[in-house]
């Protein structure tokens, strides 16, 4: 028996958020960049060494950027697993929710990257997190709706 997956008319509006966080992920990627080559850390080490960051506010600063864009890597999977599930029944919240995820997560990079340190974070992860959080239970609600065929 074939499976027909009609998309709703607003499901363009979902993978416009979903696009949107791969250029976050760009930003992440120029901002470490930018952080590695002021603090000297060379390839193939992934973060300045506890010495250096403590010496060298430039390799702190480094280090910082380097685990928010690993941070973001290891959340982006799930959200956008999340998201596209979320916004086959609801694709305006779902797309809001997106853009709202992505917000959050330029605001912990920015965040943490600051003379704030790892403190500066703070309000993006539990943005994010929060976002991410009802992604998932919308999704899940989405998926048992499909399985029992309503």
């Amino acid at each position: 028996m074939p499976f027909v997956l009609e998309l709703p008319a607003q499901y363009a509006l979902v993978l416009a958020a979903a696009t949107t966080s791969f250029f976050v992920n760009s930003i992440h990627a120029m901002r470490t960049s930018k952080f590695r080559k002021a603090s000297g850390v060379r390839y193939p080490n992934a973060y300045a060494s506890a010495e250096q960051a403590d010496k060298d506010p430039n390799a702190y600063l480094f280090n910082c950027a380097q685990r928010a864009h690993a941070n973001f890597t290891e959340n982006h999977t799930s959200f956008l697993g999340a998201l596209l599930i979320a916004g086959l029944r609801f694709p305006l919240p779902a797309a809001v929710l997106g853009a709202g995820w992505g917000l959050s997560r330029l605001h912990y990079l920015f965040g943490y990257t600051s003379s704030a340190g790892p403190r500066g974070r703070t309000t993006g992860a539990v943005g994010s997190s929060l976002i991410d959080f009802i992604l998932k239970l919308t999704a899940g609600y989405s998926s048992i709706m499909f399985v029992l065929g309503k």
